[in-house]
């Protein structure tokens, strides 16, 4: 007979190695796979990928085919291929929107190119949020800069991470920034890309940073949003609130050569068709629309346009 004390024991080993299996097991498991204690464990590689190259031809498989290539387990999301073309004004937009919701580490590849080519440079950038991007030197980083701060750059020039004997001339997606993109996913030594460049030698869009003094805001409409016609603004909704402005109040606006008296509100439906109105939009920016219309269209402005209100009372 086996005494208790004994079975006491068997119990204590059985429990220990259960446990220790289901450590083990959450560990390799796929739910538990980005569960490591590594703190660069804590998501698989990522590369946000976003061009104007549309998606009726093989361009952007190619591409993605490239980084495949060079890194097979990373995980690619495409924030858009849809950018107007040549529309670094549009792209940097995109970019703006989406970094806030990427973890530190991330890499997003940029193909909006009007000058490849050219003598324009292809960098790679460190933002002080610990992402890299890798794009042309054209301005479409302006907006995450002026945002979250840039705190290195280096041009890319090592042909060791390019593709091809002889580079294209027309299709630095493929031959450049893809490749760049999956050895800085794959956690290659991004100094060995090129020479570092000096921060304030970054080529950048010709937009002010939002600002609010005595007299009121001064801005920027940097875009249209998709095909509403909607304006998007470089202006944070609470930095709008500090106007003093309350929702259902008239806001004397100047947008571009145009002025205008808009009633602040919450939704489009808030004013009658065809008026336009002032709101503070899904990424919580202050937004300039025409309820069911367009408001570039009815009111004829294109982004780049100057914003200007002034403080409530004034």
């Amino acid at each position: 007979m086996i005494s208790s004390s004994v079975l006491r024991g068997q119990f204590r080993v059985r429990n220990t190695i259960a446990i220790t299996l289901v450590i083990l097991l959450l560990t390799i498991s796929p739910s538990g796979a980005w569960a490591a204690n590594d703190a660069g464990q804590k998501y698989p590689p990522t590369i946000v990928f976003m061009t104007d190259f549309g998606v009726l031809d093989d361009s952007v498989a190619i591409c993605r085919g490239v980084m495949y290539g060079i890194m097979p387990d990373v995980r690619i999301v495409d924030l858009t291929h849809q950018v107007t073309p040549f529309s670094i004004f549009e792209g940097a937009r995109y970019l703006f929107g989406a970094t806030p919701y990427y973890p530190s580490g991330t890499v997003f590849v940029v193909v909006v190119d009007p000058g490849v080519g050219s003598s324009r440079k292809a960098i790679v950038a460190h933002s002080k949020k610990g992402q890299y991007f890798v794009l042309p030197d054209n301005g479409v980083i302006t907006l995450v800069e002026q945002r979250d701060g840039i705190d290195a750059v280096r041009e890319i020039t090592n042909t060791e991470w390019m593709i091809g004997g002889k580079l294209s001339s027309t299709f630095h997606g493929r031959d450049i920034f893809s490749p760049v993109g999956a050895h800085l996913a794959r956690g290659d030594d991004w100094s060995k890309v090129g020479p570092a460049m000096a921060v304030k030698d970054l080529v950048r869009l010709d937009l002010k940073i939002a600002k609010i003094d005595e007299h009121g805001l001064n801005a920027s409409v940097i875009a249209t949003d998709g095909p509403f016609g909607n304006l998007v603004t470089n202006v944070d909704g609470s930095d709008f609130l500090k106007l003093g402005y309350k929702r259902g109040q008239e806001v004397p606006v100047k947008v571009g050569d145009k002025e205008l008296n808009m009633k602040f509100v919450k939704t489009f439906s808030d004013v009658p068709v065809g008026d336009p109105l002032l709101y503070i939009d899904s990424r919580g920016h202050l937004g300039l629309a025409v309820n069911q219309k367009s408001f570039a269209e009815t009111y004829g402005i294109k982004p780049p346009a100057a914003l200007v209100i002034a403080r409530a009372g004034q």
